[in-house]
C-alpha cells in the first residue's frame, strides 16, 4: 500500500495550486496586474507597513503599471481619488500619465487634483524622477497654471498652506499669468514681491491689517497661517467658531488646551457641527478618522463633543448594506494588525491601527445586520460576542481590544466547517498575511477550507477585504470570491453589488471601469 498521509481521499473540490508567497513567507495566490493595482490603488499610502517598506511599494506600483494601459492607470487616478478618498496614489497616477499620455493626464488633473495639498503631491512626485521625468513639461505646467487661474480666493488662500514643495515655489516654477487684479496681487503676496494692498483678495488683507495691530475680528485665514502669530484664547475661541468640520474634528485637544470648550455656548456649537449629517459626507470622512478623533480626544474634550463623535460614526457608515441571508464577518486581529492603518510616516503616523478598522467595519456591519455572526481570529478563533444594539464606535472597541498573535486566515472557515455551519456570505478584513495556517498538501489552507465549506453551502460568496497594500491573497478571484481593498466607505458599495450576486473580481474592476474618460463618449 502507498502511504495513506500522501494519498488519502480528499473531501470536496480540489482547491487551486499556490502560485507564490506572501510578505510574511505563507503560500499564497497571485493576483491579476490590474486586480493588483485596482487594491493598490485604494489601500496605499506609500509608508512603510508591516512587511514592506514604501520603496518596495513604490517599485510595485510602478512595475504594474508597465503591464497595463493608459486608460486604466486614468480610470485607477479617478477611482482613488473620487470613491477611495486616497491623496497619494492619485497624484503618483497622474504623474505616470504625464509620462505616458499627456491627453489622459489634461482629462484626469481638473477631477483628481482637487486642491491644494493634491498640487503639491503632484508636482513633488514629478520632480522626485520615480516616474521618469524630473522636469513638469510643457503639458503639465500648462494644467498647473490653469488650476492656478481658475481657483477662488479660498482654495488659492488654502493652497499656501504647506511646504515642500510650497505653492510658492510652484508659482515660481510655472510662472501663472494673473487674470485679475486680485490674482496679481495675491502671486506677488505668495512669492514676497512687492504688492499693491488695495489689490490683495480680501481676506488676506484683513489677515496682513490683523497681523500689523492684532485689534478687530479675527481674519478667516486657516488656522495654520494664525498659530504662527501665538494666538490667544479670543483668537482659538474664533478660530473654532468658524472651522470647518475636517477642521474640528483634528484639533479638538488644541480647543481644549486653548480653553475654547470653557465657554459654555461653545460646546453644543461644536458639537452639532460635528454630528451634522451632511457636514460629515461633504468632508469625505473616513470612518476610521472618526475614531481617531474618539480614541485622541482627551480629558478635556467634553463628553457632548465625544457623543456628537459617535452620532457622526453612525452618519458615516449609514451606507453599510443591509445583506440578505446569513453573514459571517472575520475581523483580523493578528500581531501584524497592530500597524497603523496608514503605514508609519515620520511626523504624520496615524493612531488608528489596521485592527482598529477591521474591528469598526466588521460593528457597522453587524449594525446594519444584526444577525451577523463575528469571528475574529489570530493563530486561532477569538471569542468575543459583539451586541448589535450597541454603537458601532462601543462594539469596534471591543473587536479591537483583542488578539495579537500569527495570522491563520483559515481558522475561522475551520470552525465553521467543524460546526457544519451554514452562510451565504462570508467576509474577511484582513491584511491576508497568513502564515500561521495547518500544511496544505496544494492550496493554501483557508482555499481548501473554504472549498471543504463551499462543498455544503454551494451558493454561498467570499470577500477578502485587504487593509493593506500587499500583492497576494488566501483566494483567488473567482465567481464566488471577491478580493478588494480599501478602508473608504466604497467598499460597502461594492460588498452590496457582490451579494446581490454580481461575479467575483470582476465586481470591483467593472467600478473602477466605470470612471468615465473622453474616449467612452466618443464610442458610444
Amino acid at each position: 500500500m502507498a502511504n495513506r498521509s500522501l494519498f488519502q481521499s480528499l473531501r470536496g473540490v480540489l482547491a487551486p495550486a499556490t502560485t507564490t508567497h506572501n510578505d510574511a513567507g505563507g503560500v499564497a495566490y497571485d493576483l491579476s496586474p490590474r486586480a493588483t493595482l485596482a487594491r493598490l490603488a485604494a489601500t496605499g499610502c506609500l509608508n512603510q507597513t508591516y512587511y514592506a517598506s514604501a520603496e518596495v511599494q513604490l517599485d510595485r506600483v510602478l512595475a504594474l503599471a508597465g503591464q497595463v494601459d493608459d486608460a486604466f492607470i486614468a480610470r485607477l487616478a479617478l477611482y482613488s481619488r473620487r470613491r477611495a478618498f486616497m491623496k497619494d496614489m492619485p497624484a503618483l497616477f497622474c504623474a505616470i500619465l504625464a509620462t505616458r499620455n499627456l491627453d489622459l493626464l489634461t482629462e484626469v488633473f481638473p477631477q483628481v487634483v482637487d486642491n491644494g495639498r493634491m498640487l503639491r503631491t503632484f508636482v513633488q512626485i514629478v520632480r522626485s524622477g520615480v516616474t521618469g521625468r524630473k522636469s513638469l513639461g510643457t503639458a503639465p505646467k500648462r494644467l498647473i497654471r490653469q488650476w492656478l487661474e481658475r481657483a477662488s480666493e479660498a482654495q488659492l488662500i488654502q493652497a499656501a498652506i504647506g511646504n515642500a514643495p510650497s505653492l510658492a515655489d510652484i508659482v515660481k516654477m510655472v510662472h501663472p499669468k494673473p487674470l485679475t487684479d486680485d490674482h496679481e496681487a495675491f502671486f506677488a503676496w505668495l512669492i514676497g514681491k512687492p504688492w499693491d494692498p488695495a489689490s490683495l483678495p480680501e481676506t488676506l488683507r484683513n489677515f496682513e491689517e490683523w497681523k500689523a495691530n492684532r485689534s478687530g475680528p479675527v481674519p478667516a485665514v486657516p488656522f495654520q497661517m494664525l498659530t504662527a502669530l501665538d494666538p490667544g484664547h479670543e483668537e482659538w475661541t474664533a478660530i473654532a467658531k468658524r472651522a470647518s468640520w475636517q477642521t474640528t474634528r483634528m484639533n479638538l485637544n488644541t480647543f481644549a488646551r486653548h480653553g475654547v470648550f470653557d465657554r459654555a455656548e461653545m460646546i453644543p456649537l461644536i458639537a452639532r457641527r460635528l454630528a451634522d449629517p451632511e457636514q460629515v459626507r461633504r468632508a469625505r470622512a473616513f470612518p476610521y478618522q472618526l475614531m481617531a478623533a474618539y480614541m485622541a480626544a482627551g480629558n478635556g474634550v467634553p463628553a457632548e463633543i465625544r457623543e456628537a463623535l459617535q452620532d457622526a460614526m453612525e452618519t458615516a457608515t449609514a451606507n453599510v448594506p443591509a445583506i440578505a441571508g446569513r453573514v459571517v464577518v472575520c475581523p483580523d486581529v493578528s500581531g501584524s494588525m497592530q500597524m497603523p492603518v496608514t503605514g508609519n510616516r515620520k511626523g504624520g503616523t496615524s493612531k488608528v491601527r489596521c485592527v482598529d478598522v477591521a474591528a469598526l467595519l466588521s460593528a457597522a456591519l453587524v449594525r446594519a445586520n444584526p444577525r451577523t455572526r463575528v469571528i475574529p481570529f489570530e493563530t486561532r478563533v477569538v471569542d468575543v460576542k459583539v451586541n448589535p444594539r450597541d454603537s458601532v464606535m462601543t462594539n469596534a472597541a471591543k473587536l479591537a481590544a483583542v488578539g495579537g498573535g500569527g495570522t491563520n486566515c483559515s481558522a475561522p472557515l475551520a470552525m465553521l466547517n467543524r460546526e457544519k455551519a451554514a452562510a451565504d456570505l462570508v467576509i474577511y478584513v484582513s491584511d491576508n498575511e497568513s502564515w500561521a495556517d495547518p500544511r496544505a498538501n496544494r492550496g493554501t489552507a483557508m482555499m481548501n477550507e473554504w472549498e471543504t465549506f463551499r462543498s455544503r453551502n454551494r451558493n454561498v460568496r467570499l470577500v477578502c477585504l485587504d487593509l493593506v497594500p500587499n500583492i497576494t491573497t488566501q483566494a483567488p478571484d473567482r465567481s464566488d470570491i471577491l478580493n478588494i481593498g480599501g478602508f473608504s466607505d466604497a467598499v460597502f458599495d461594492l460588498l452590496a453589488a457582490f451579494a446581490a450576486g454580481e461575479g467575483g473580481a470582476e465586481t470591483f474592476l467593472r467600478e473602477i471601469e466605470s470612471q468615465p474618460l473622453a474616449a467612452d463618449r466618443m464610442t458610444a
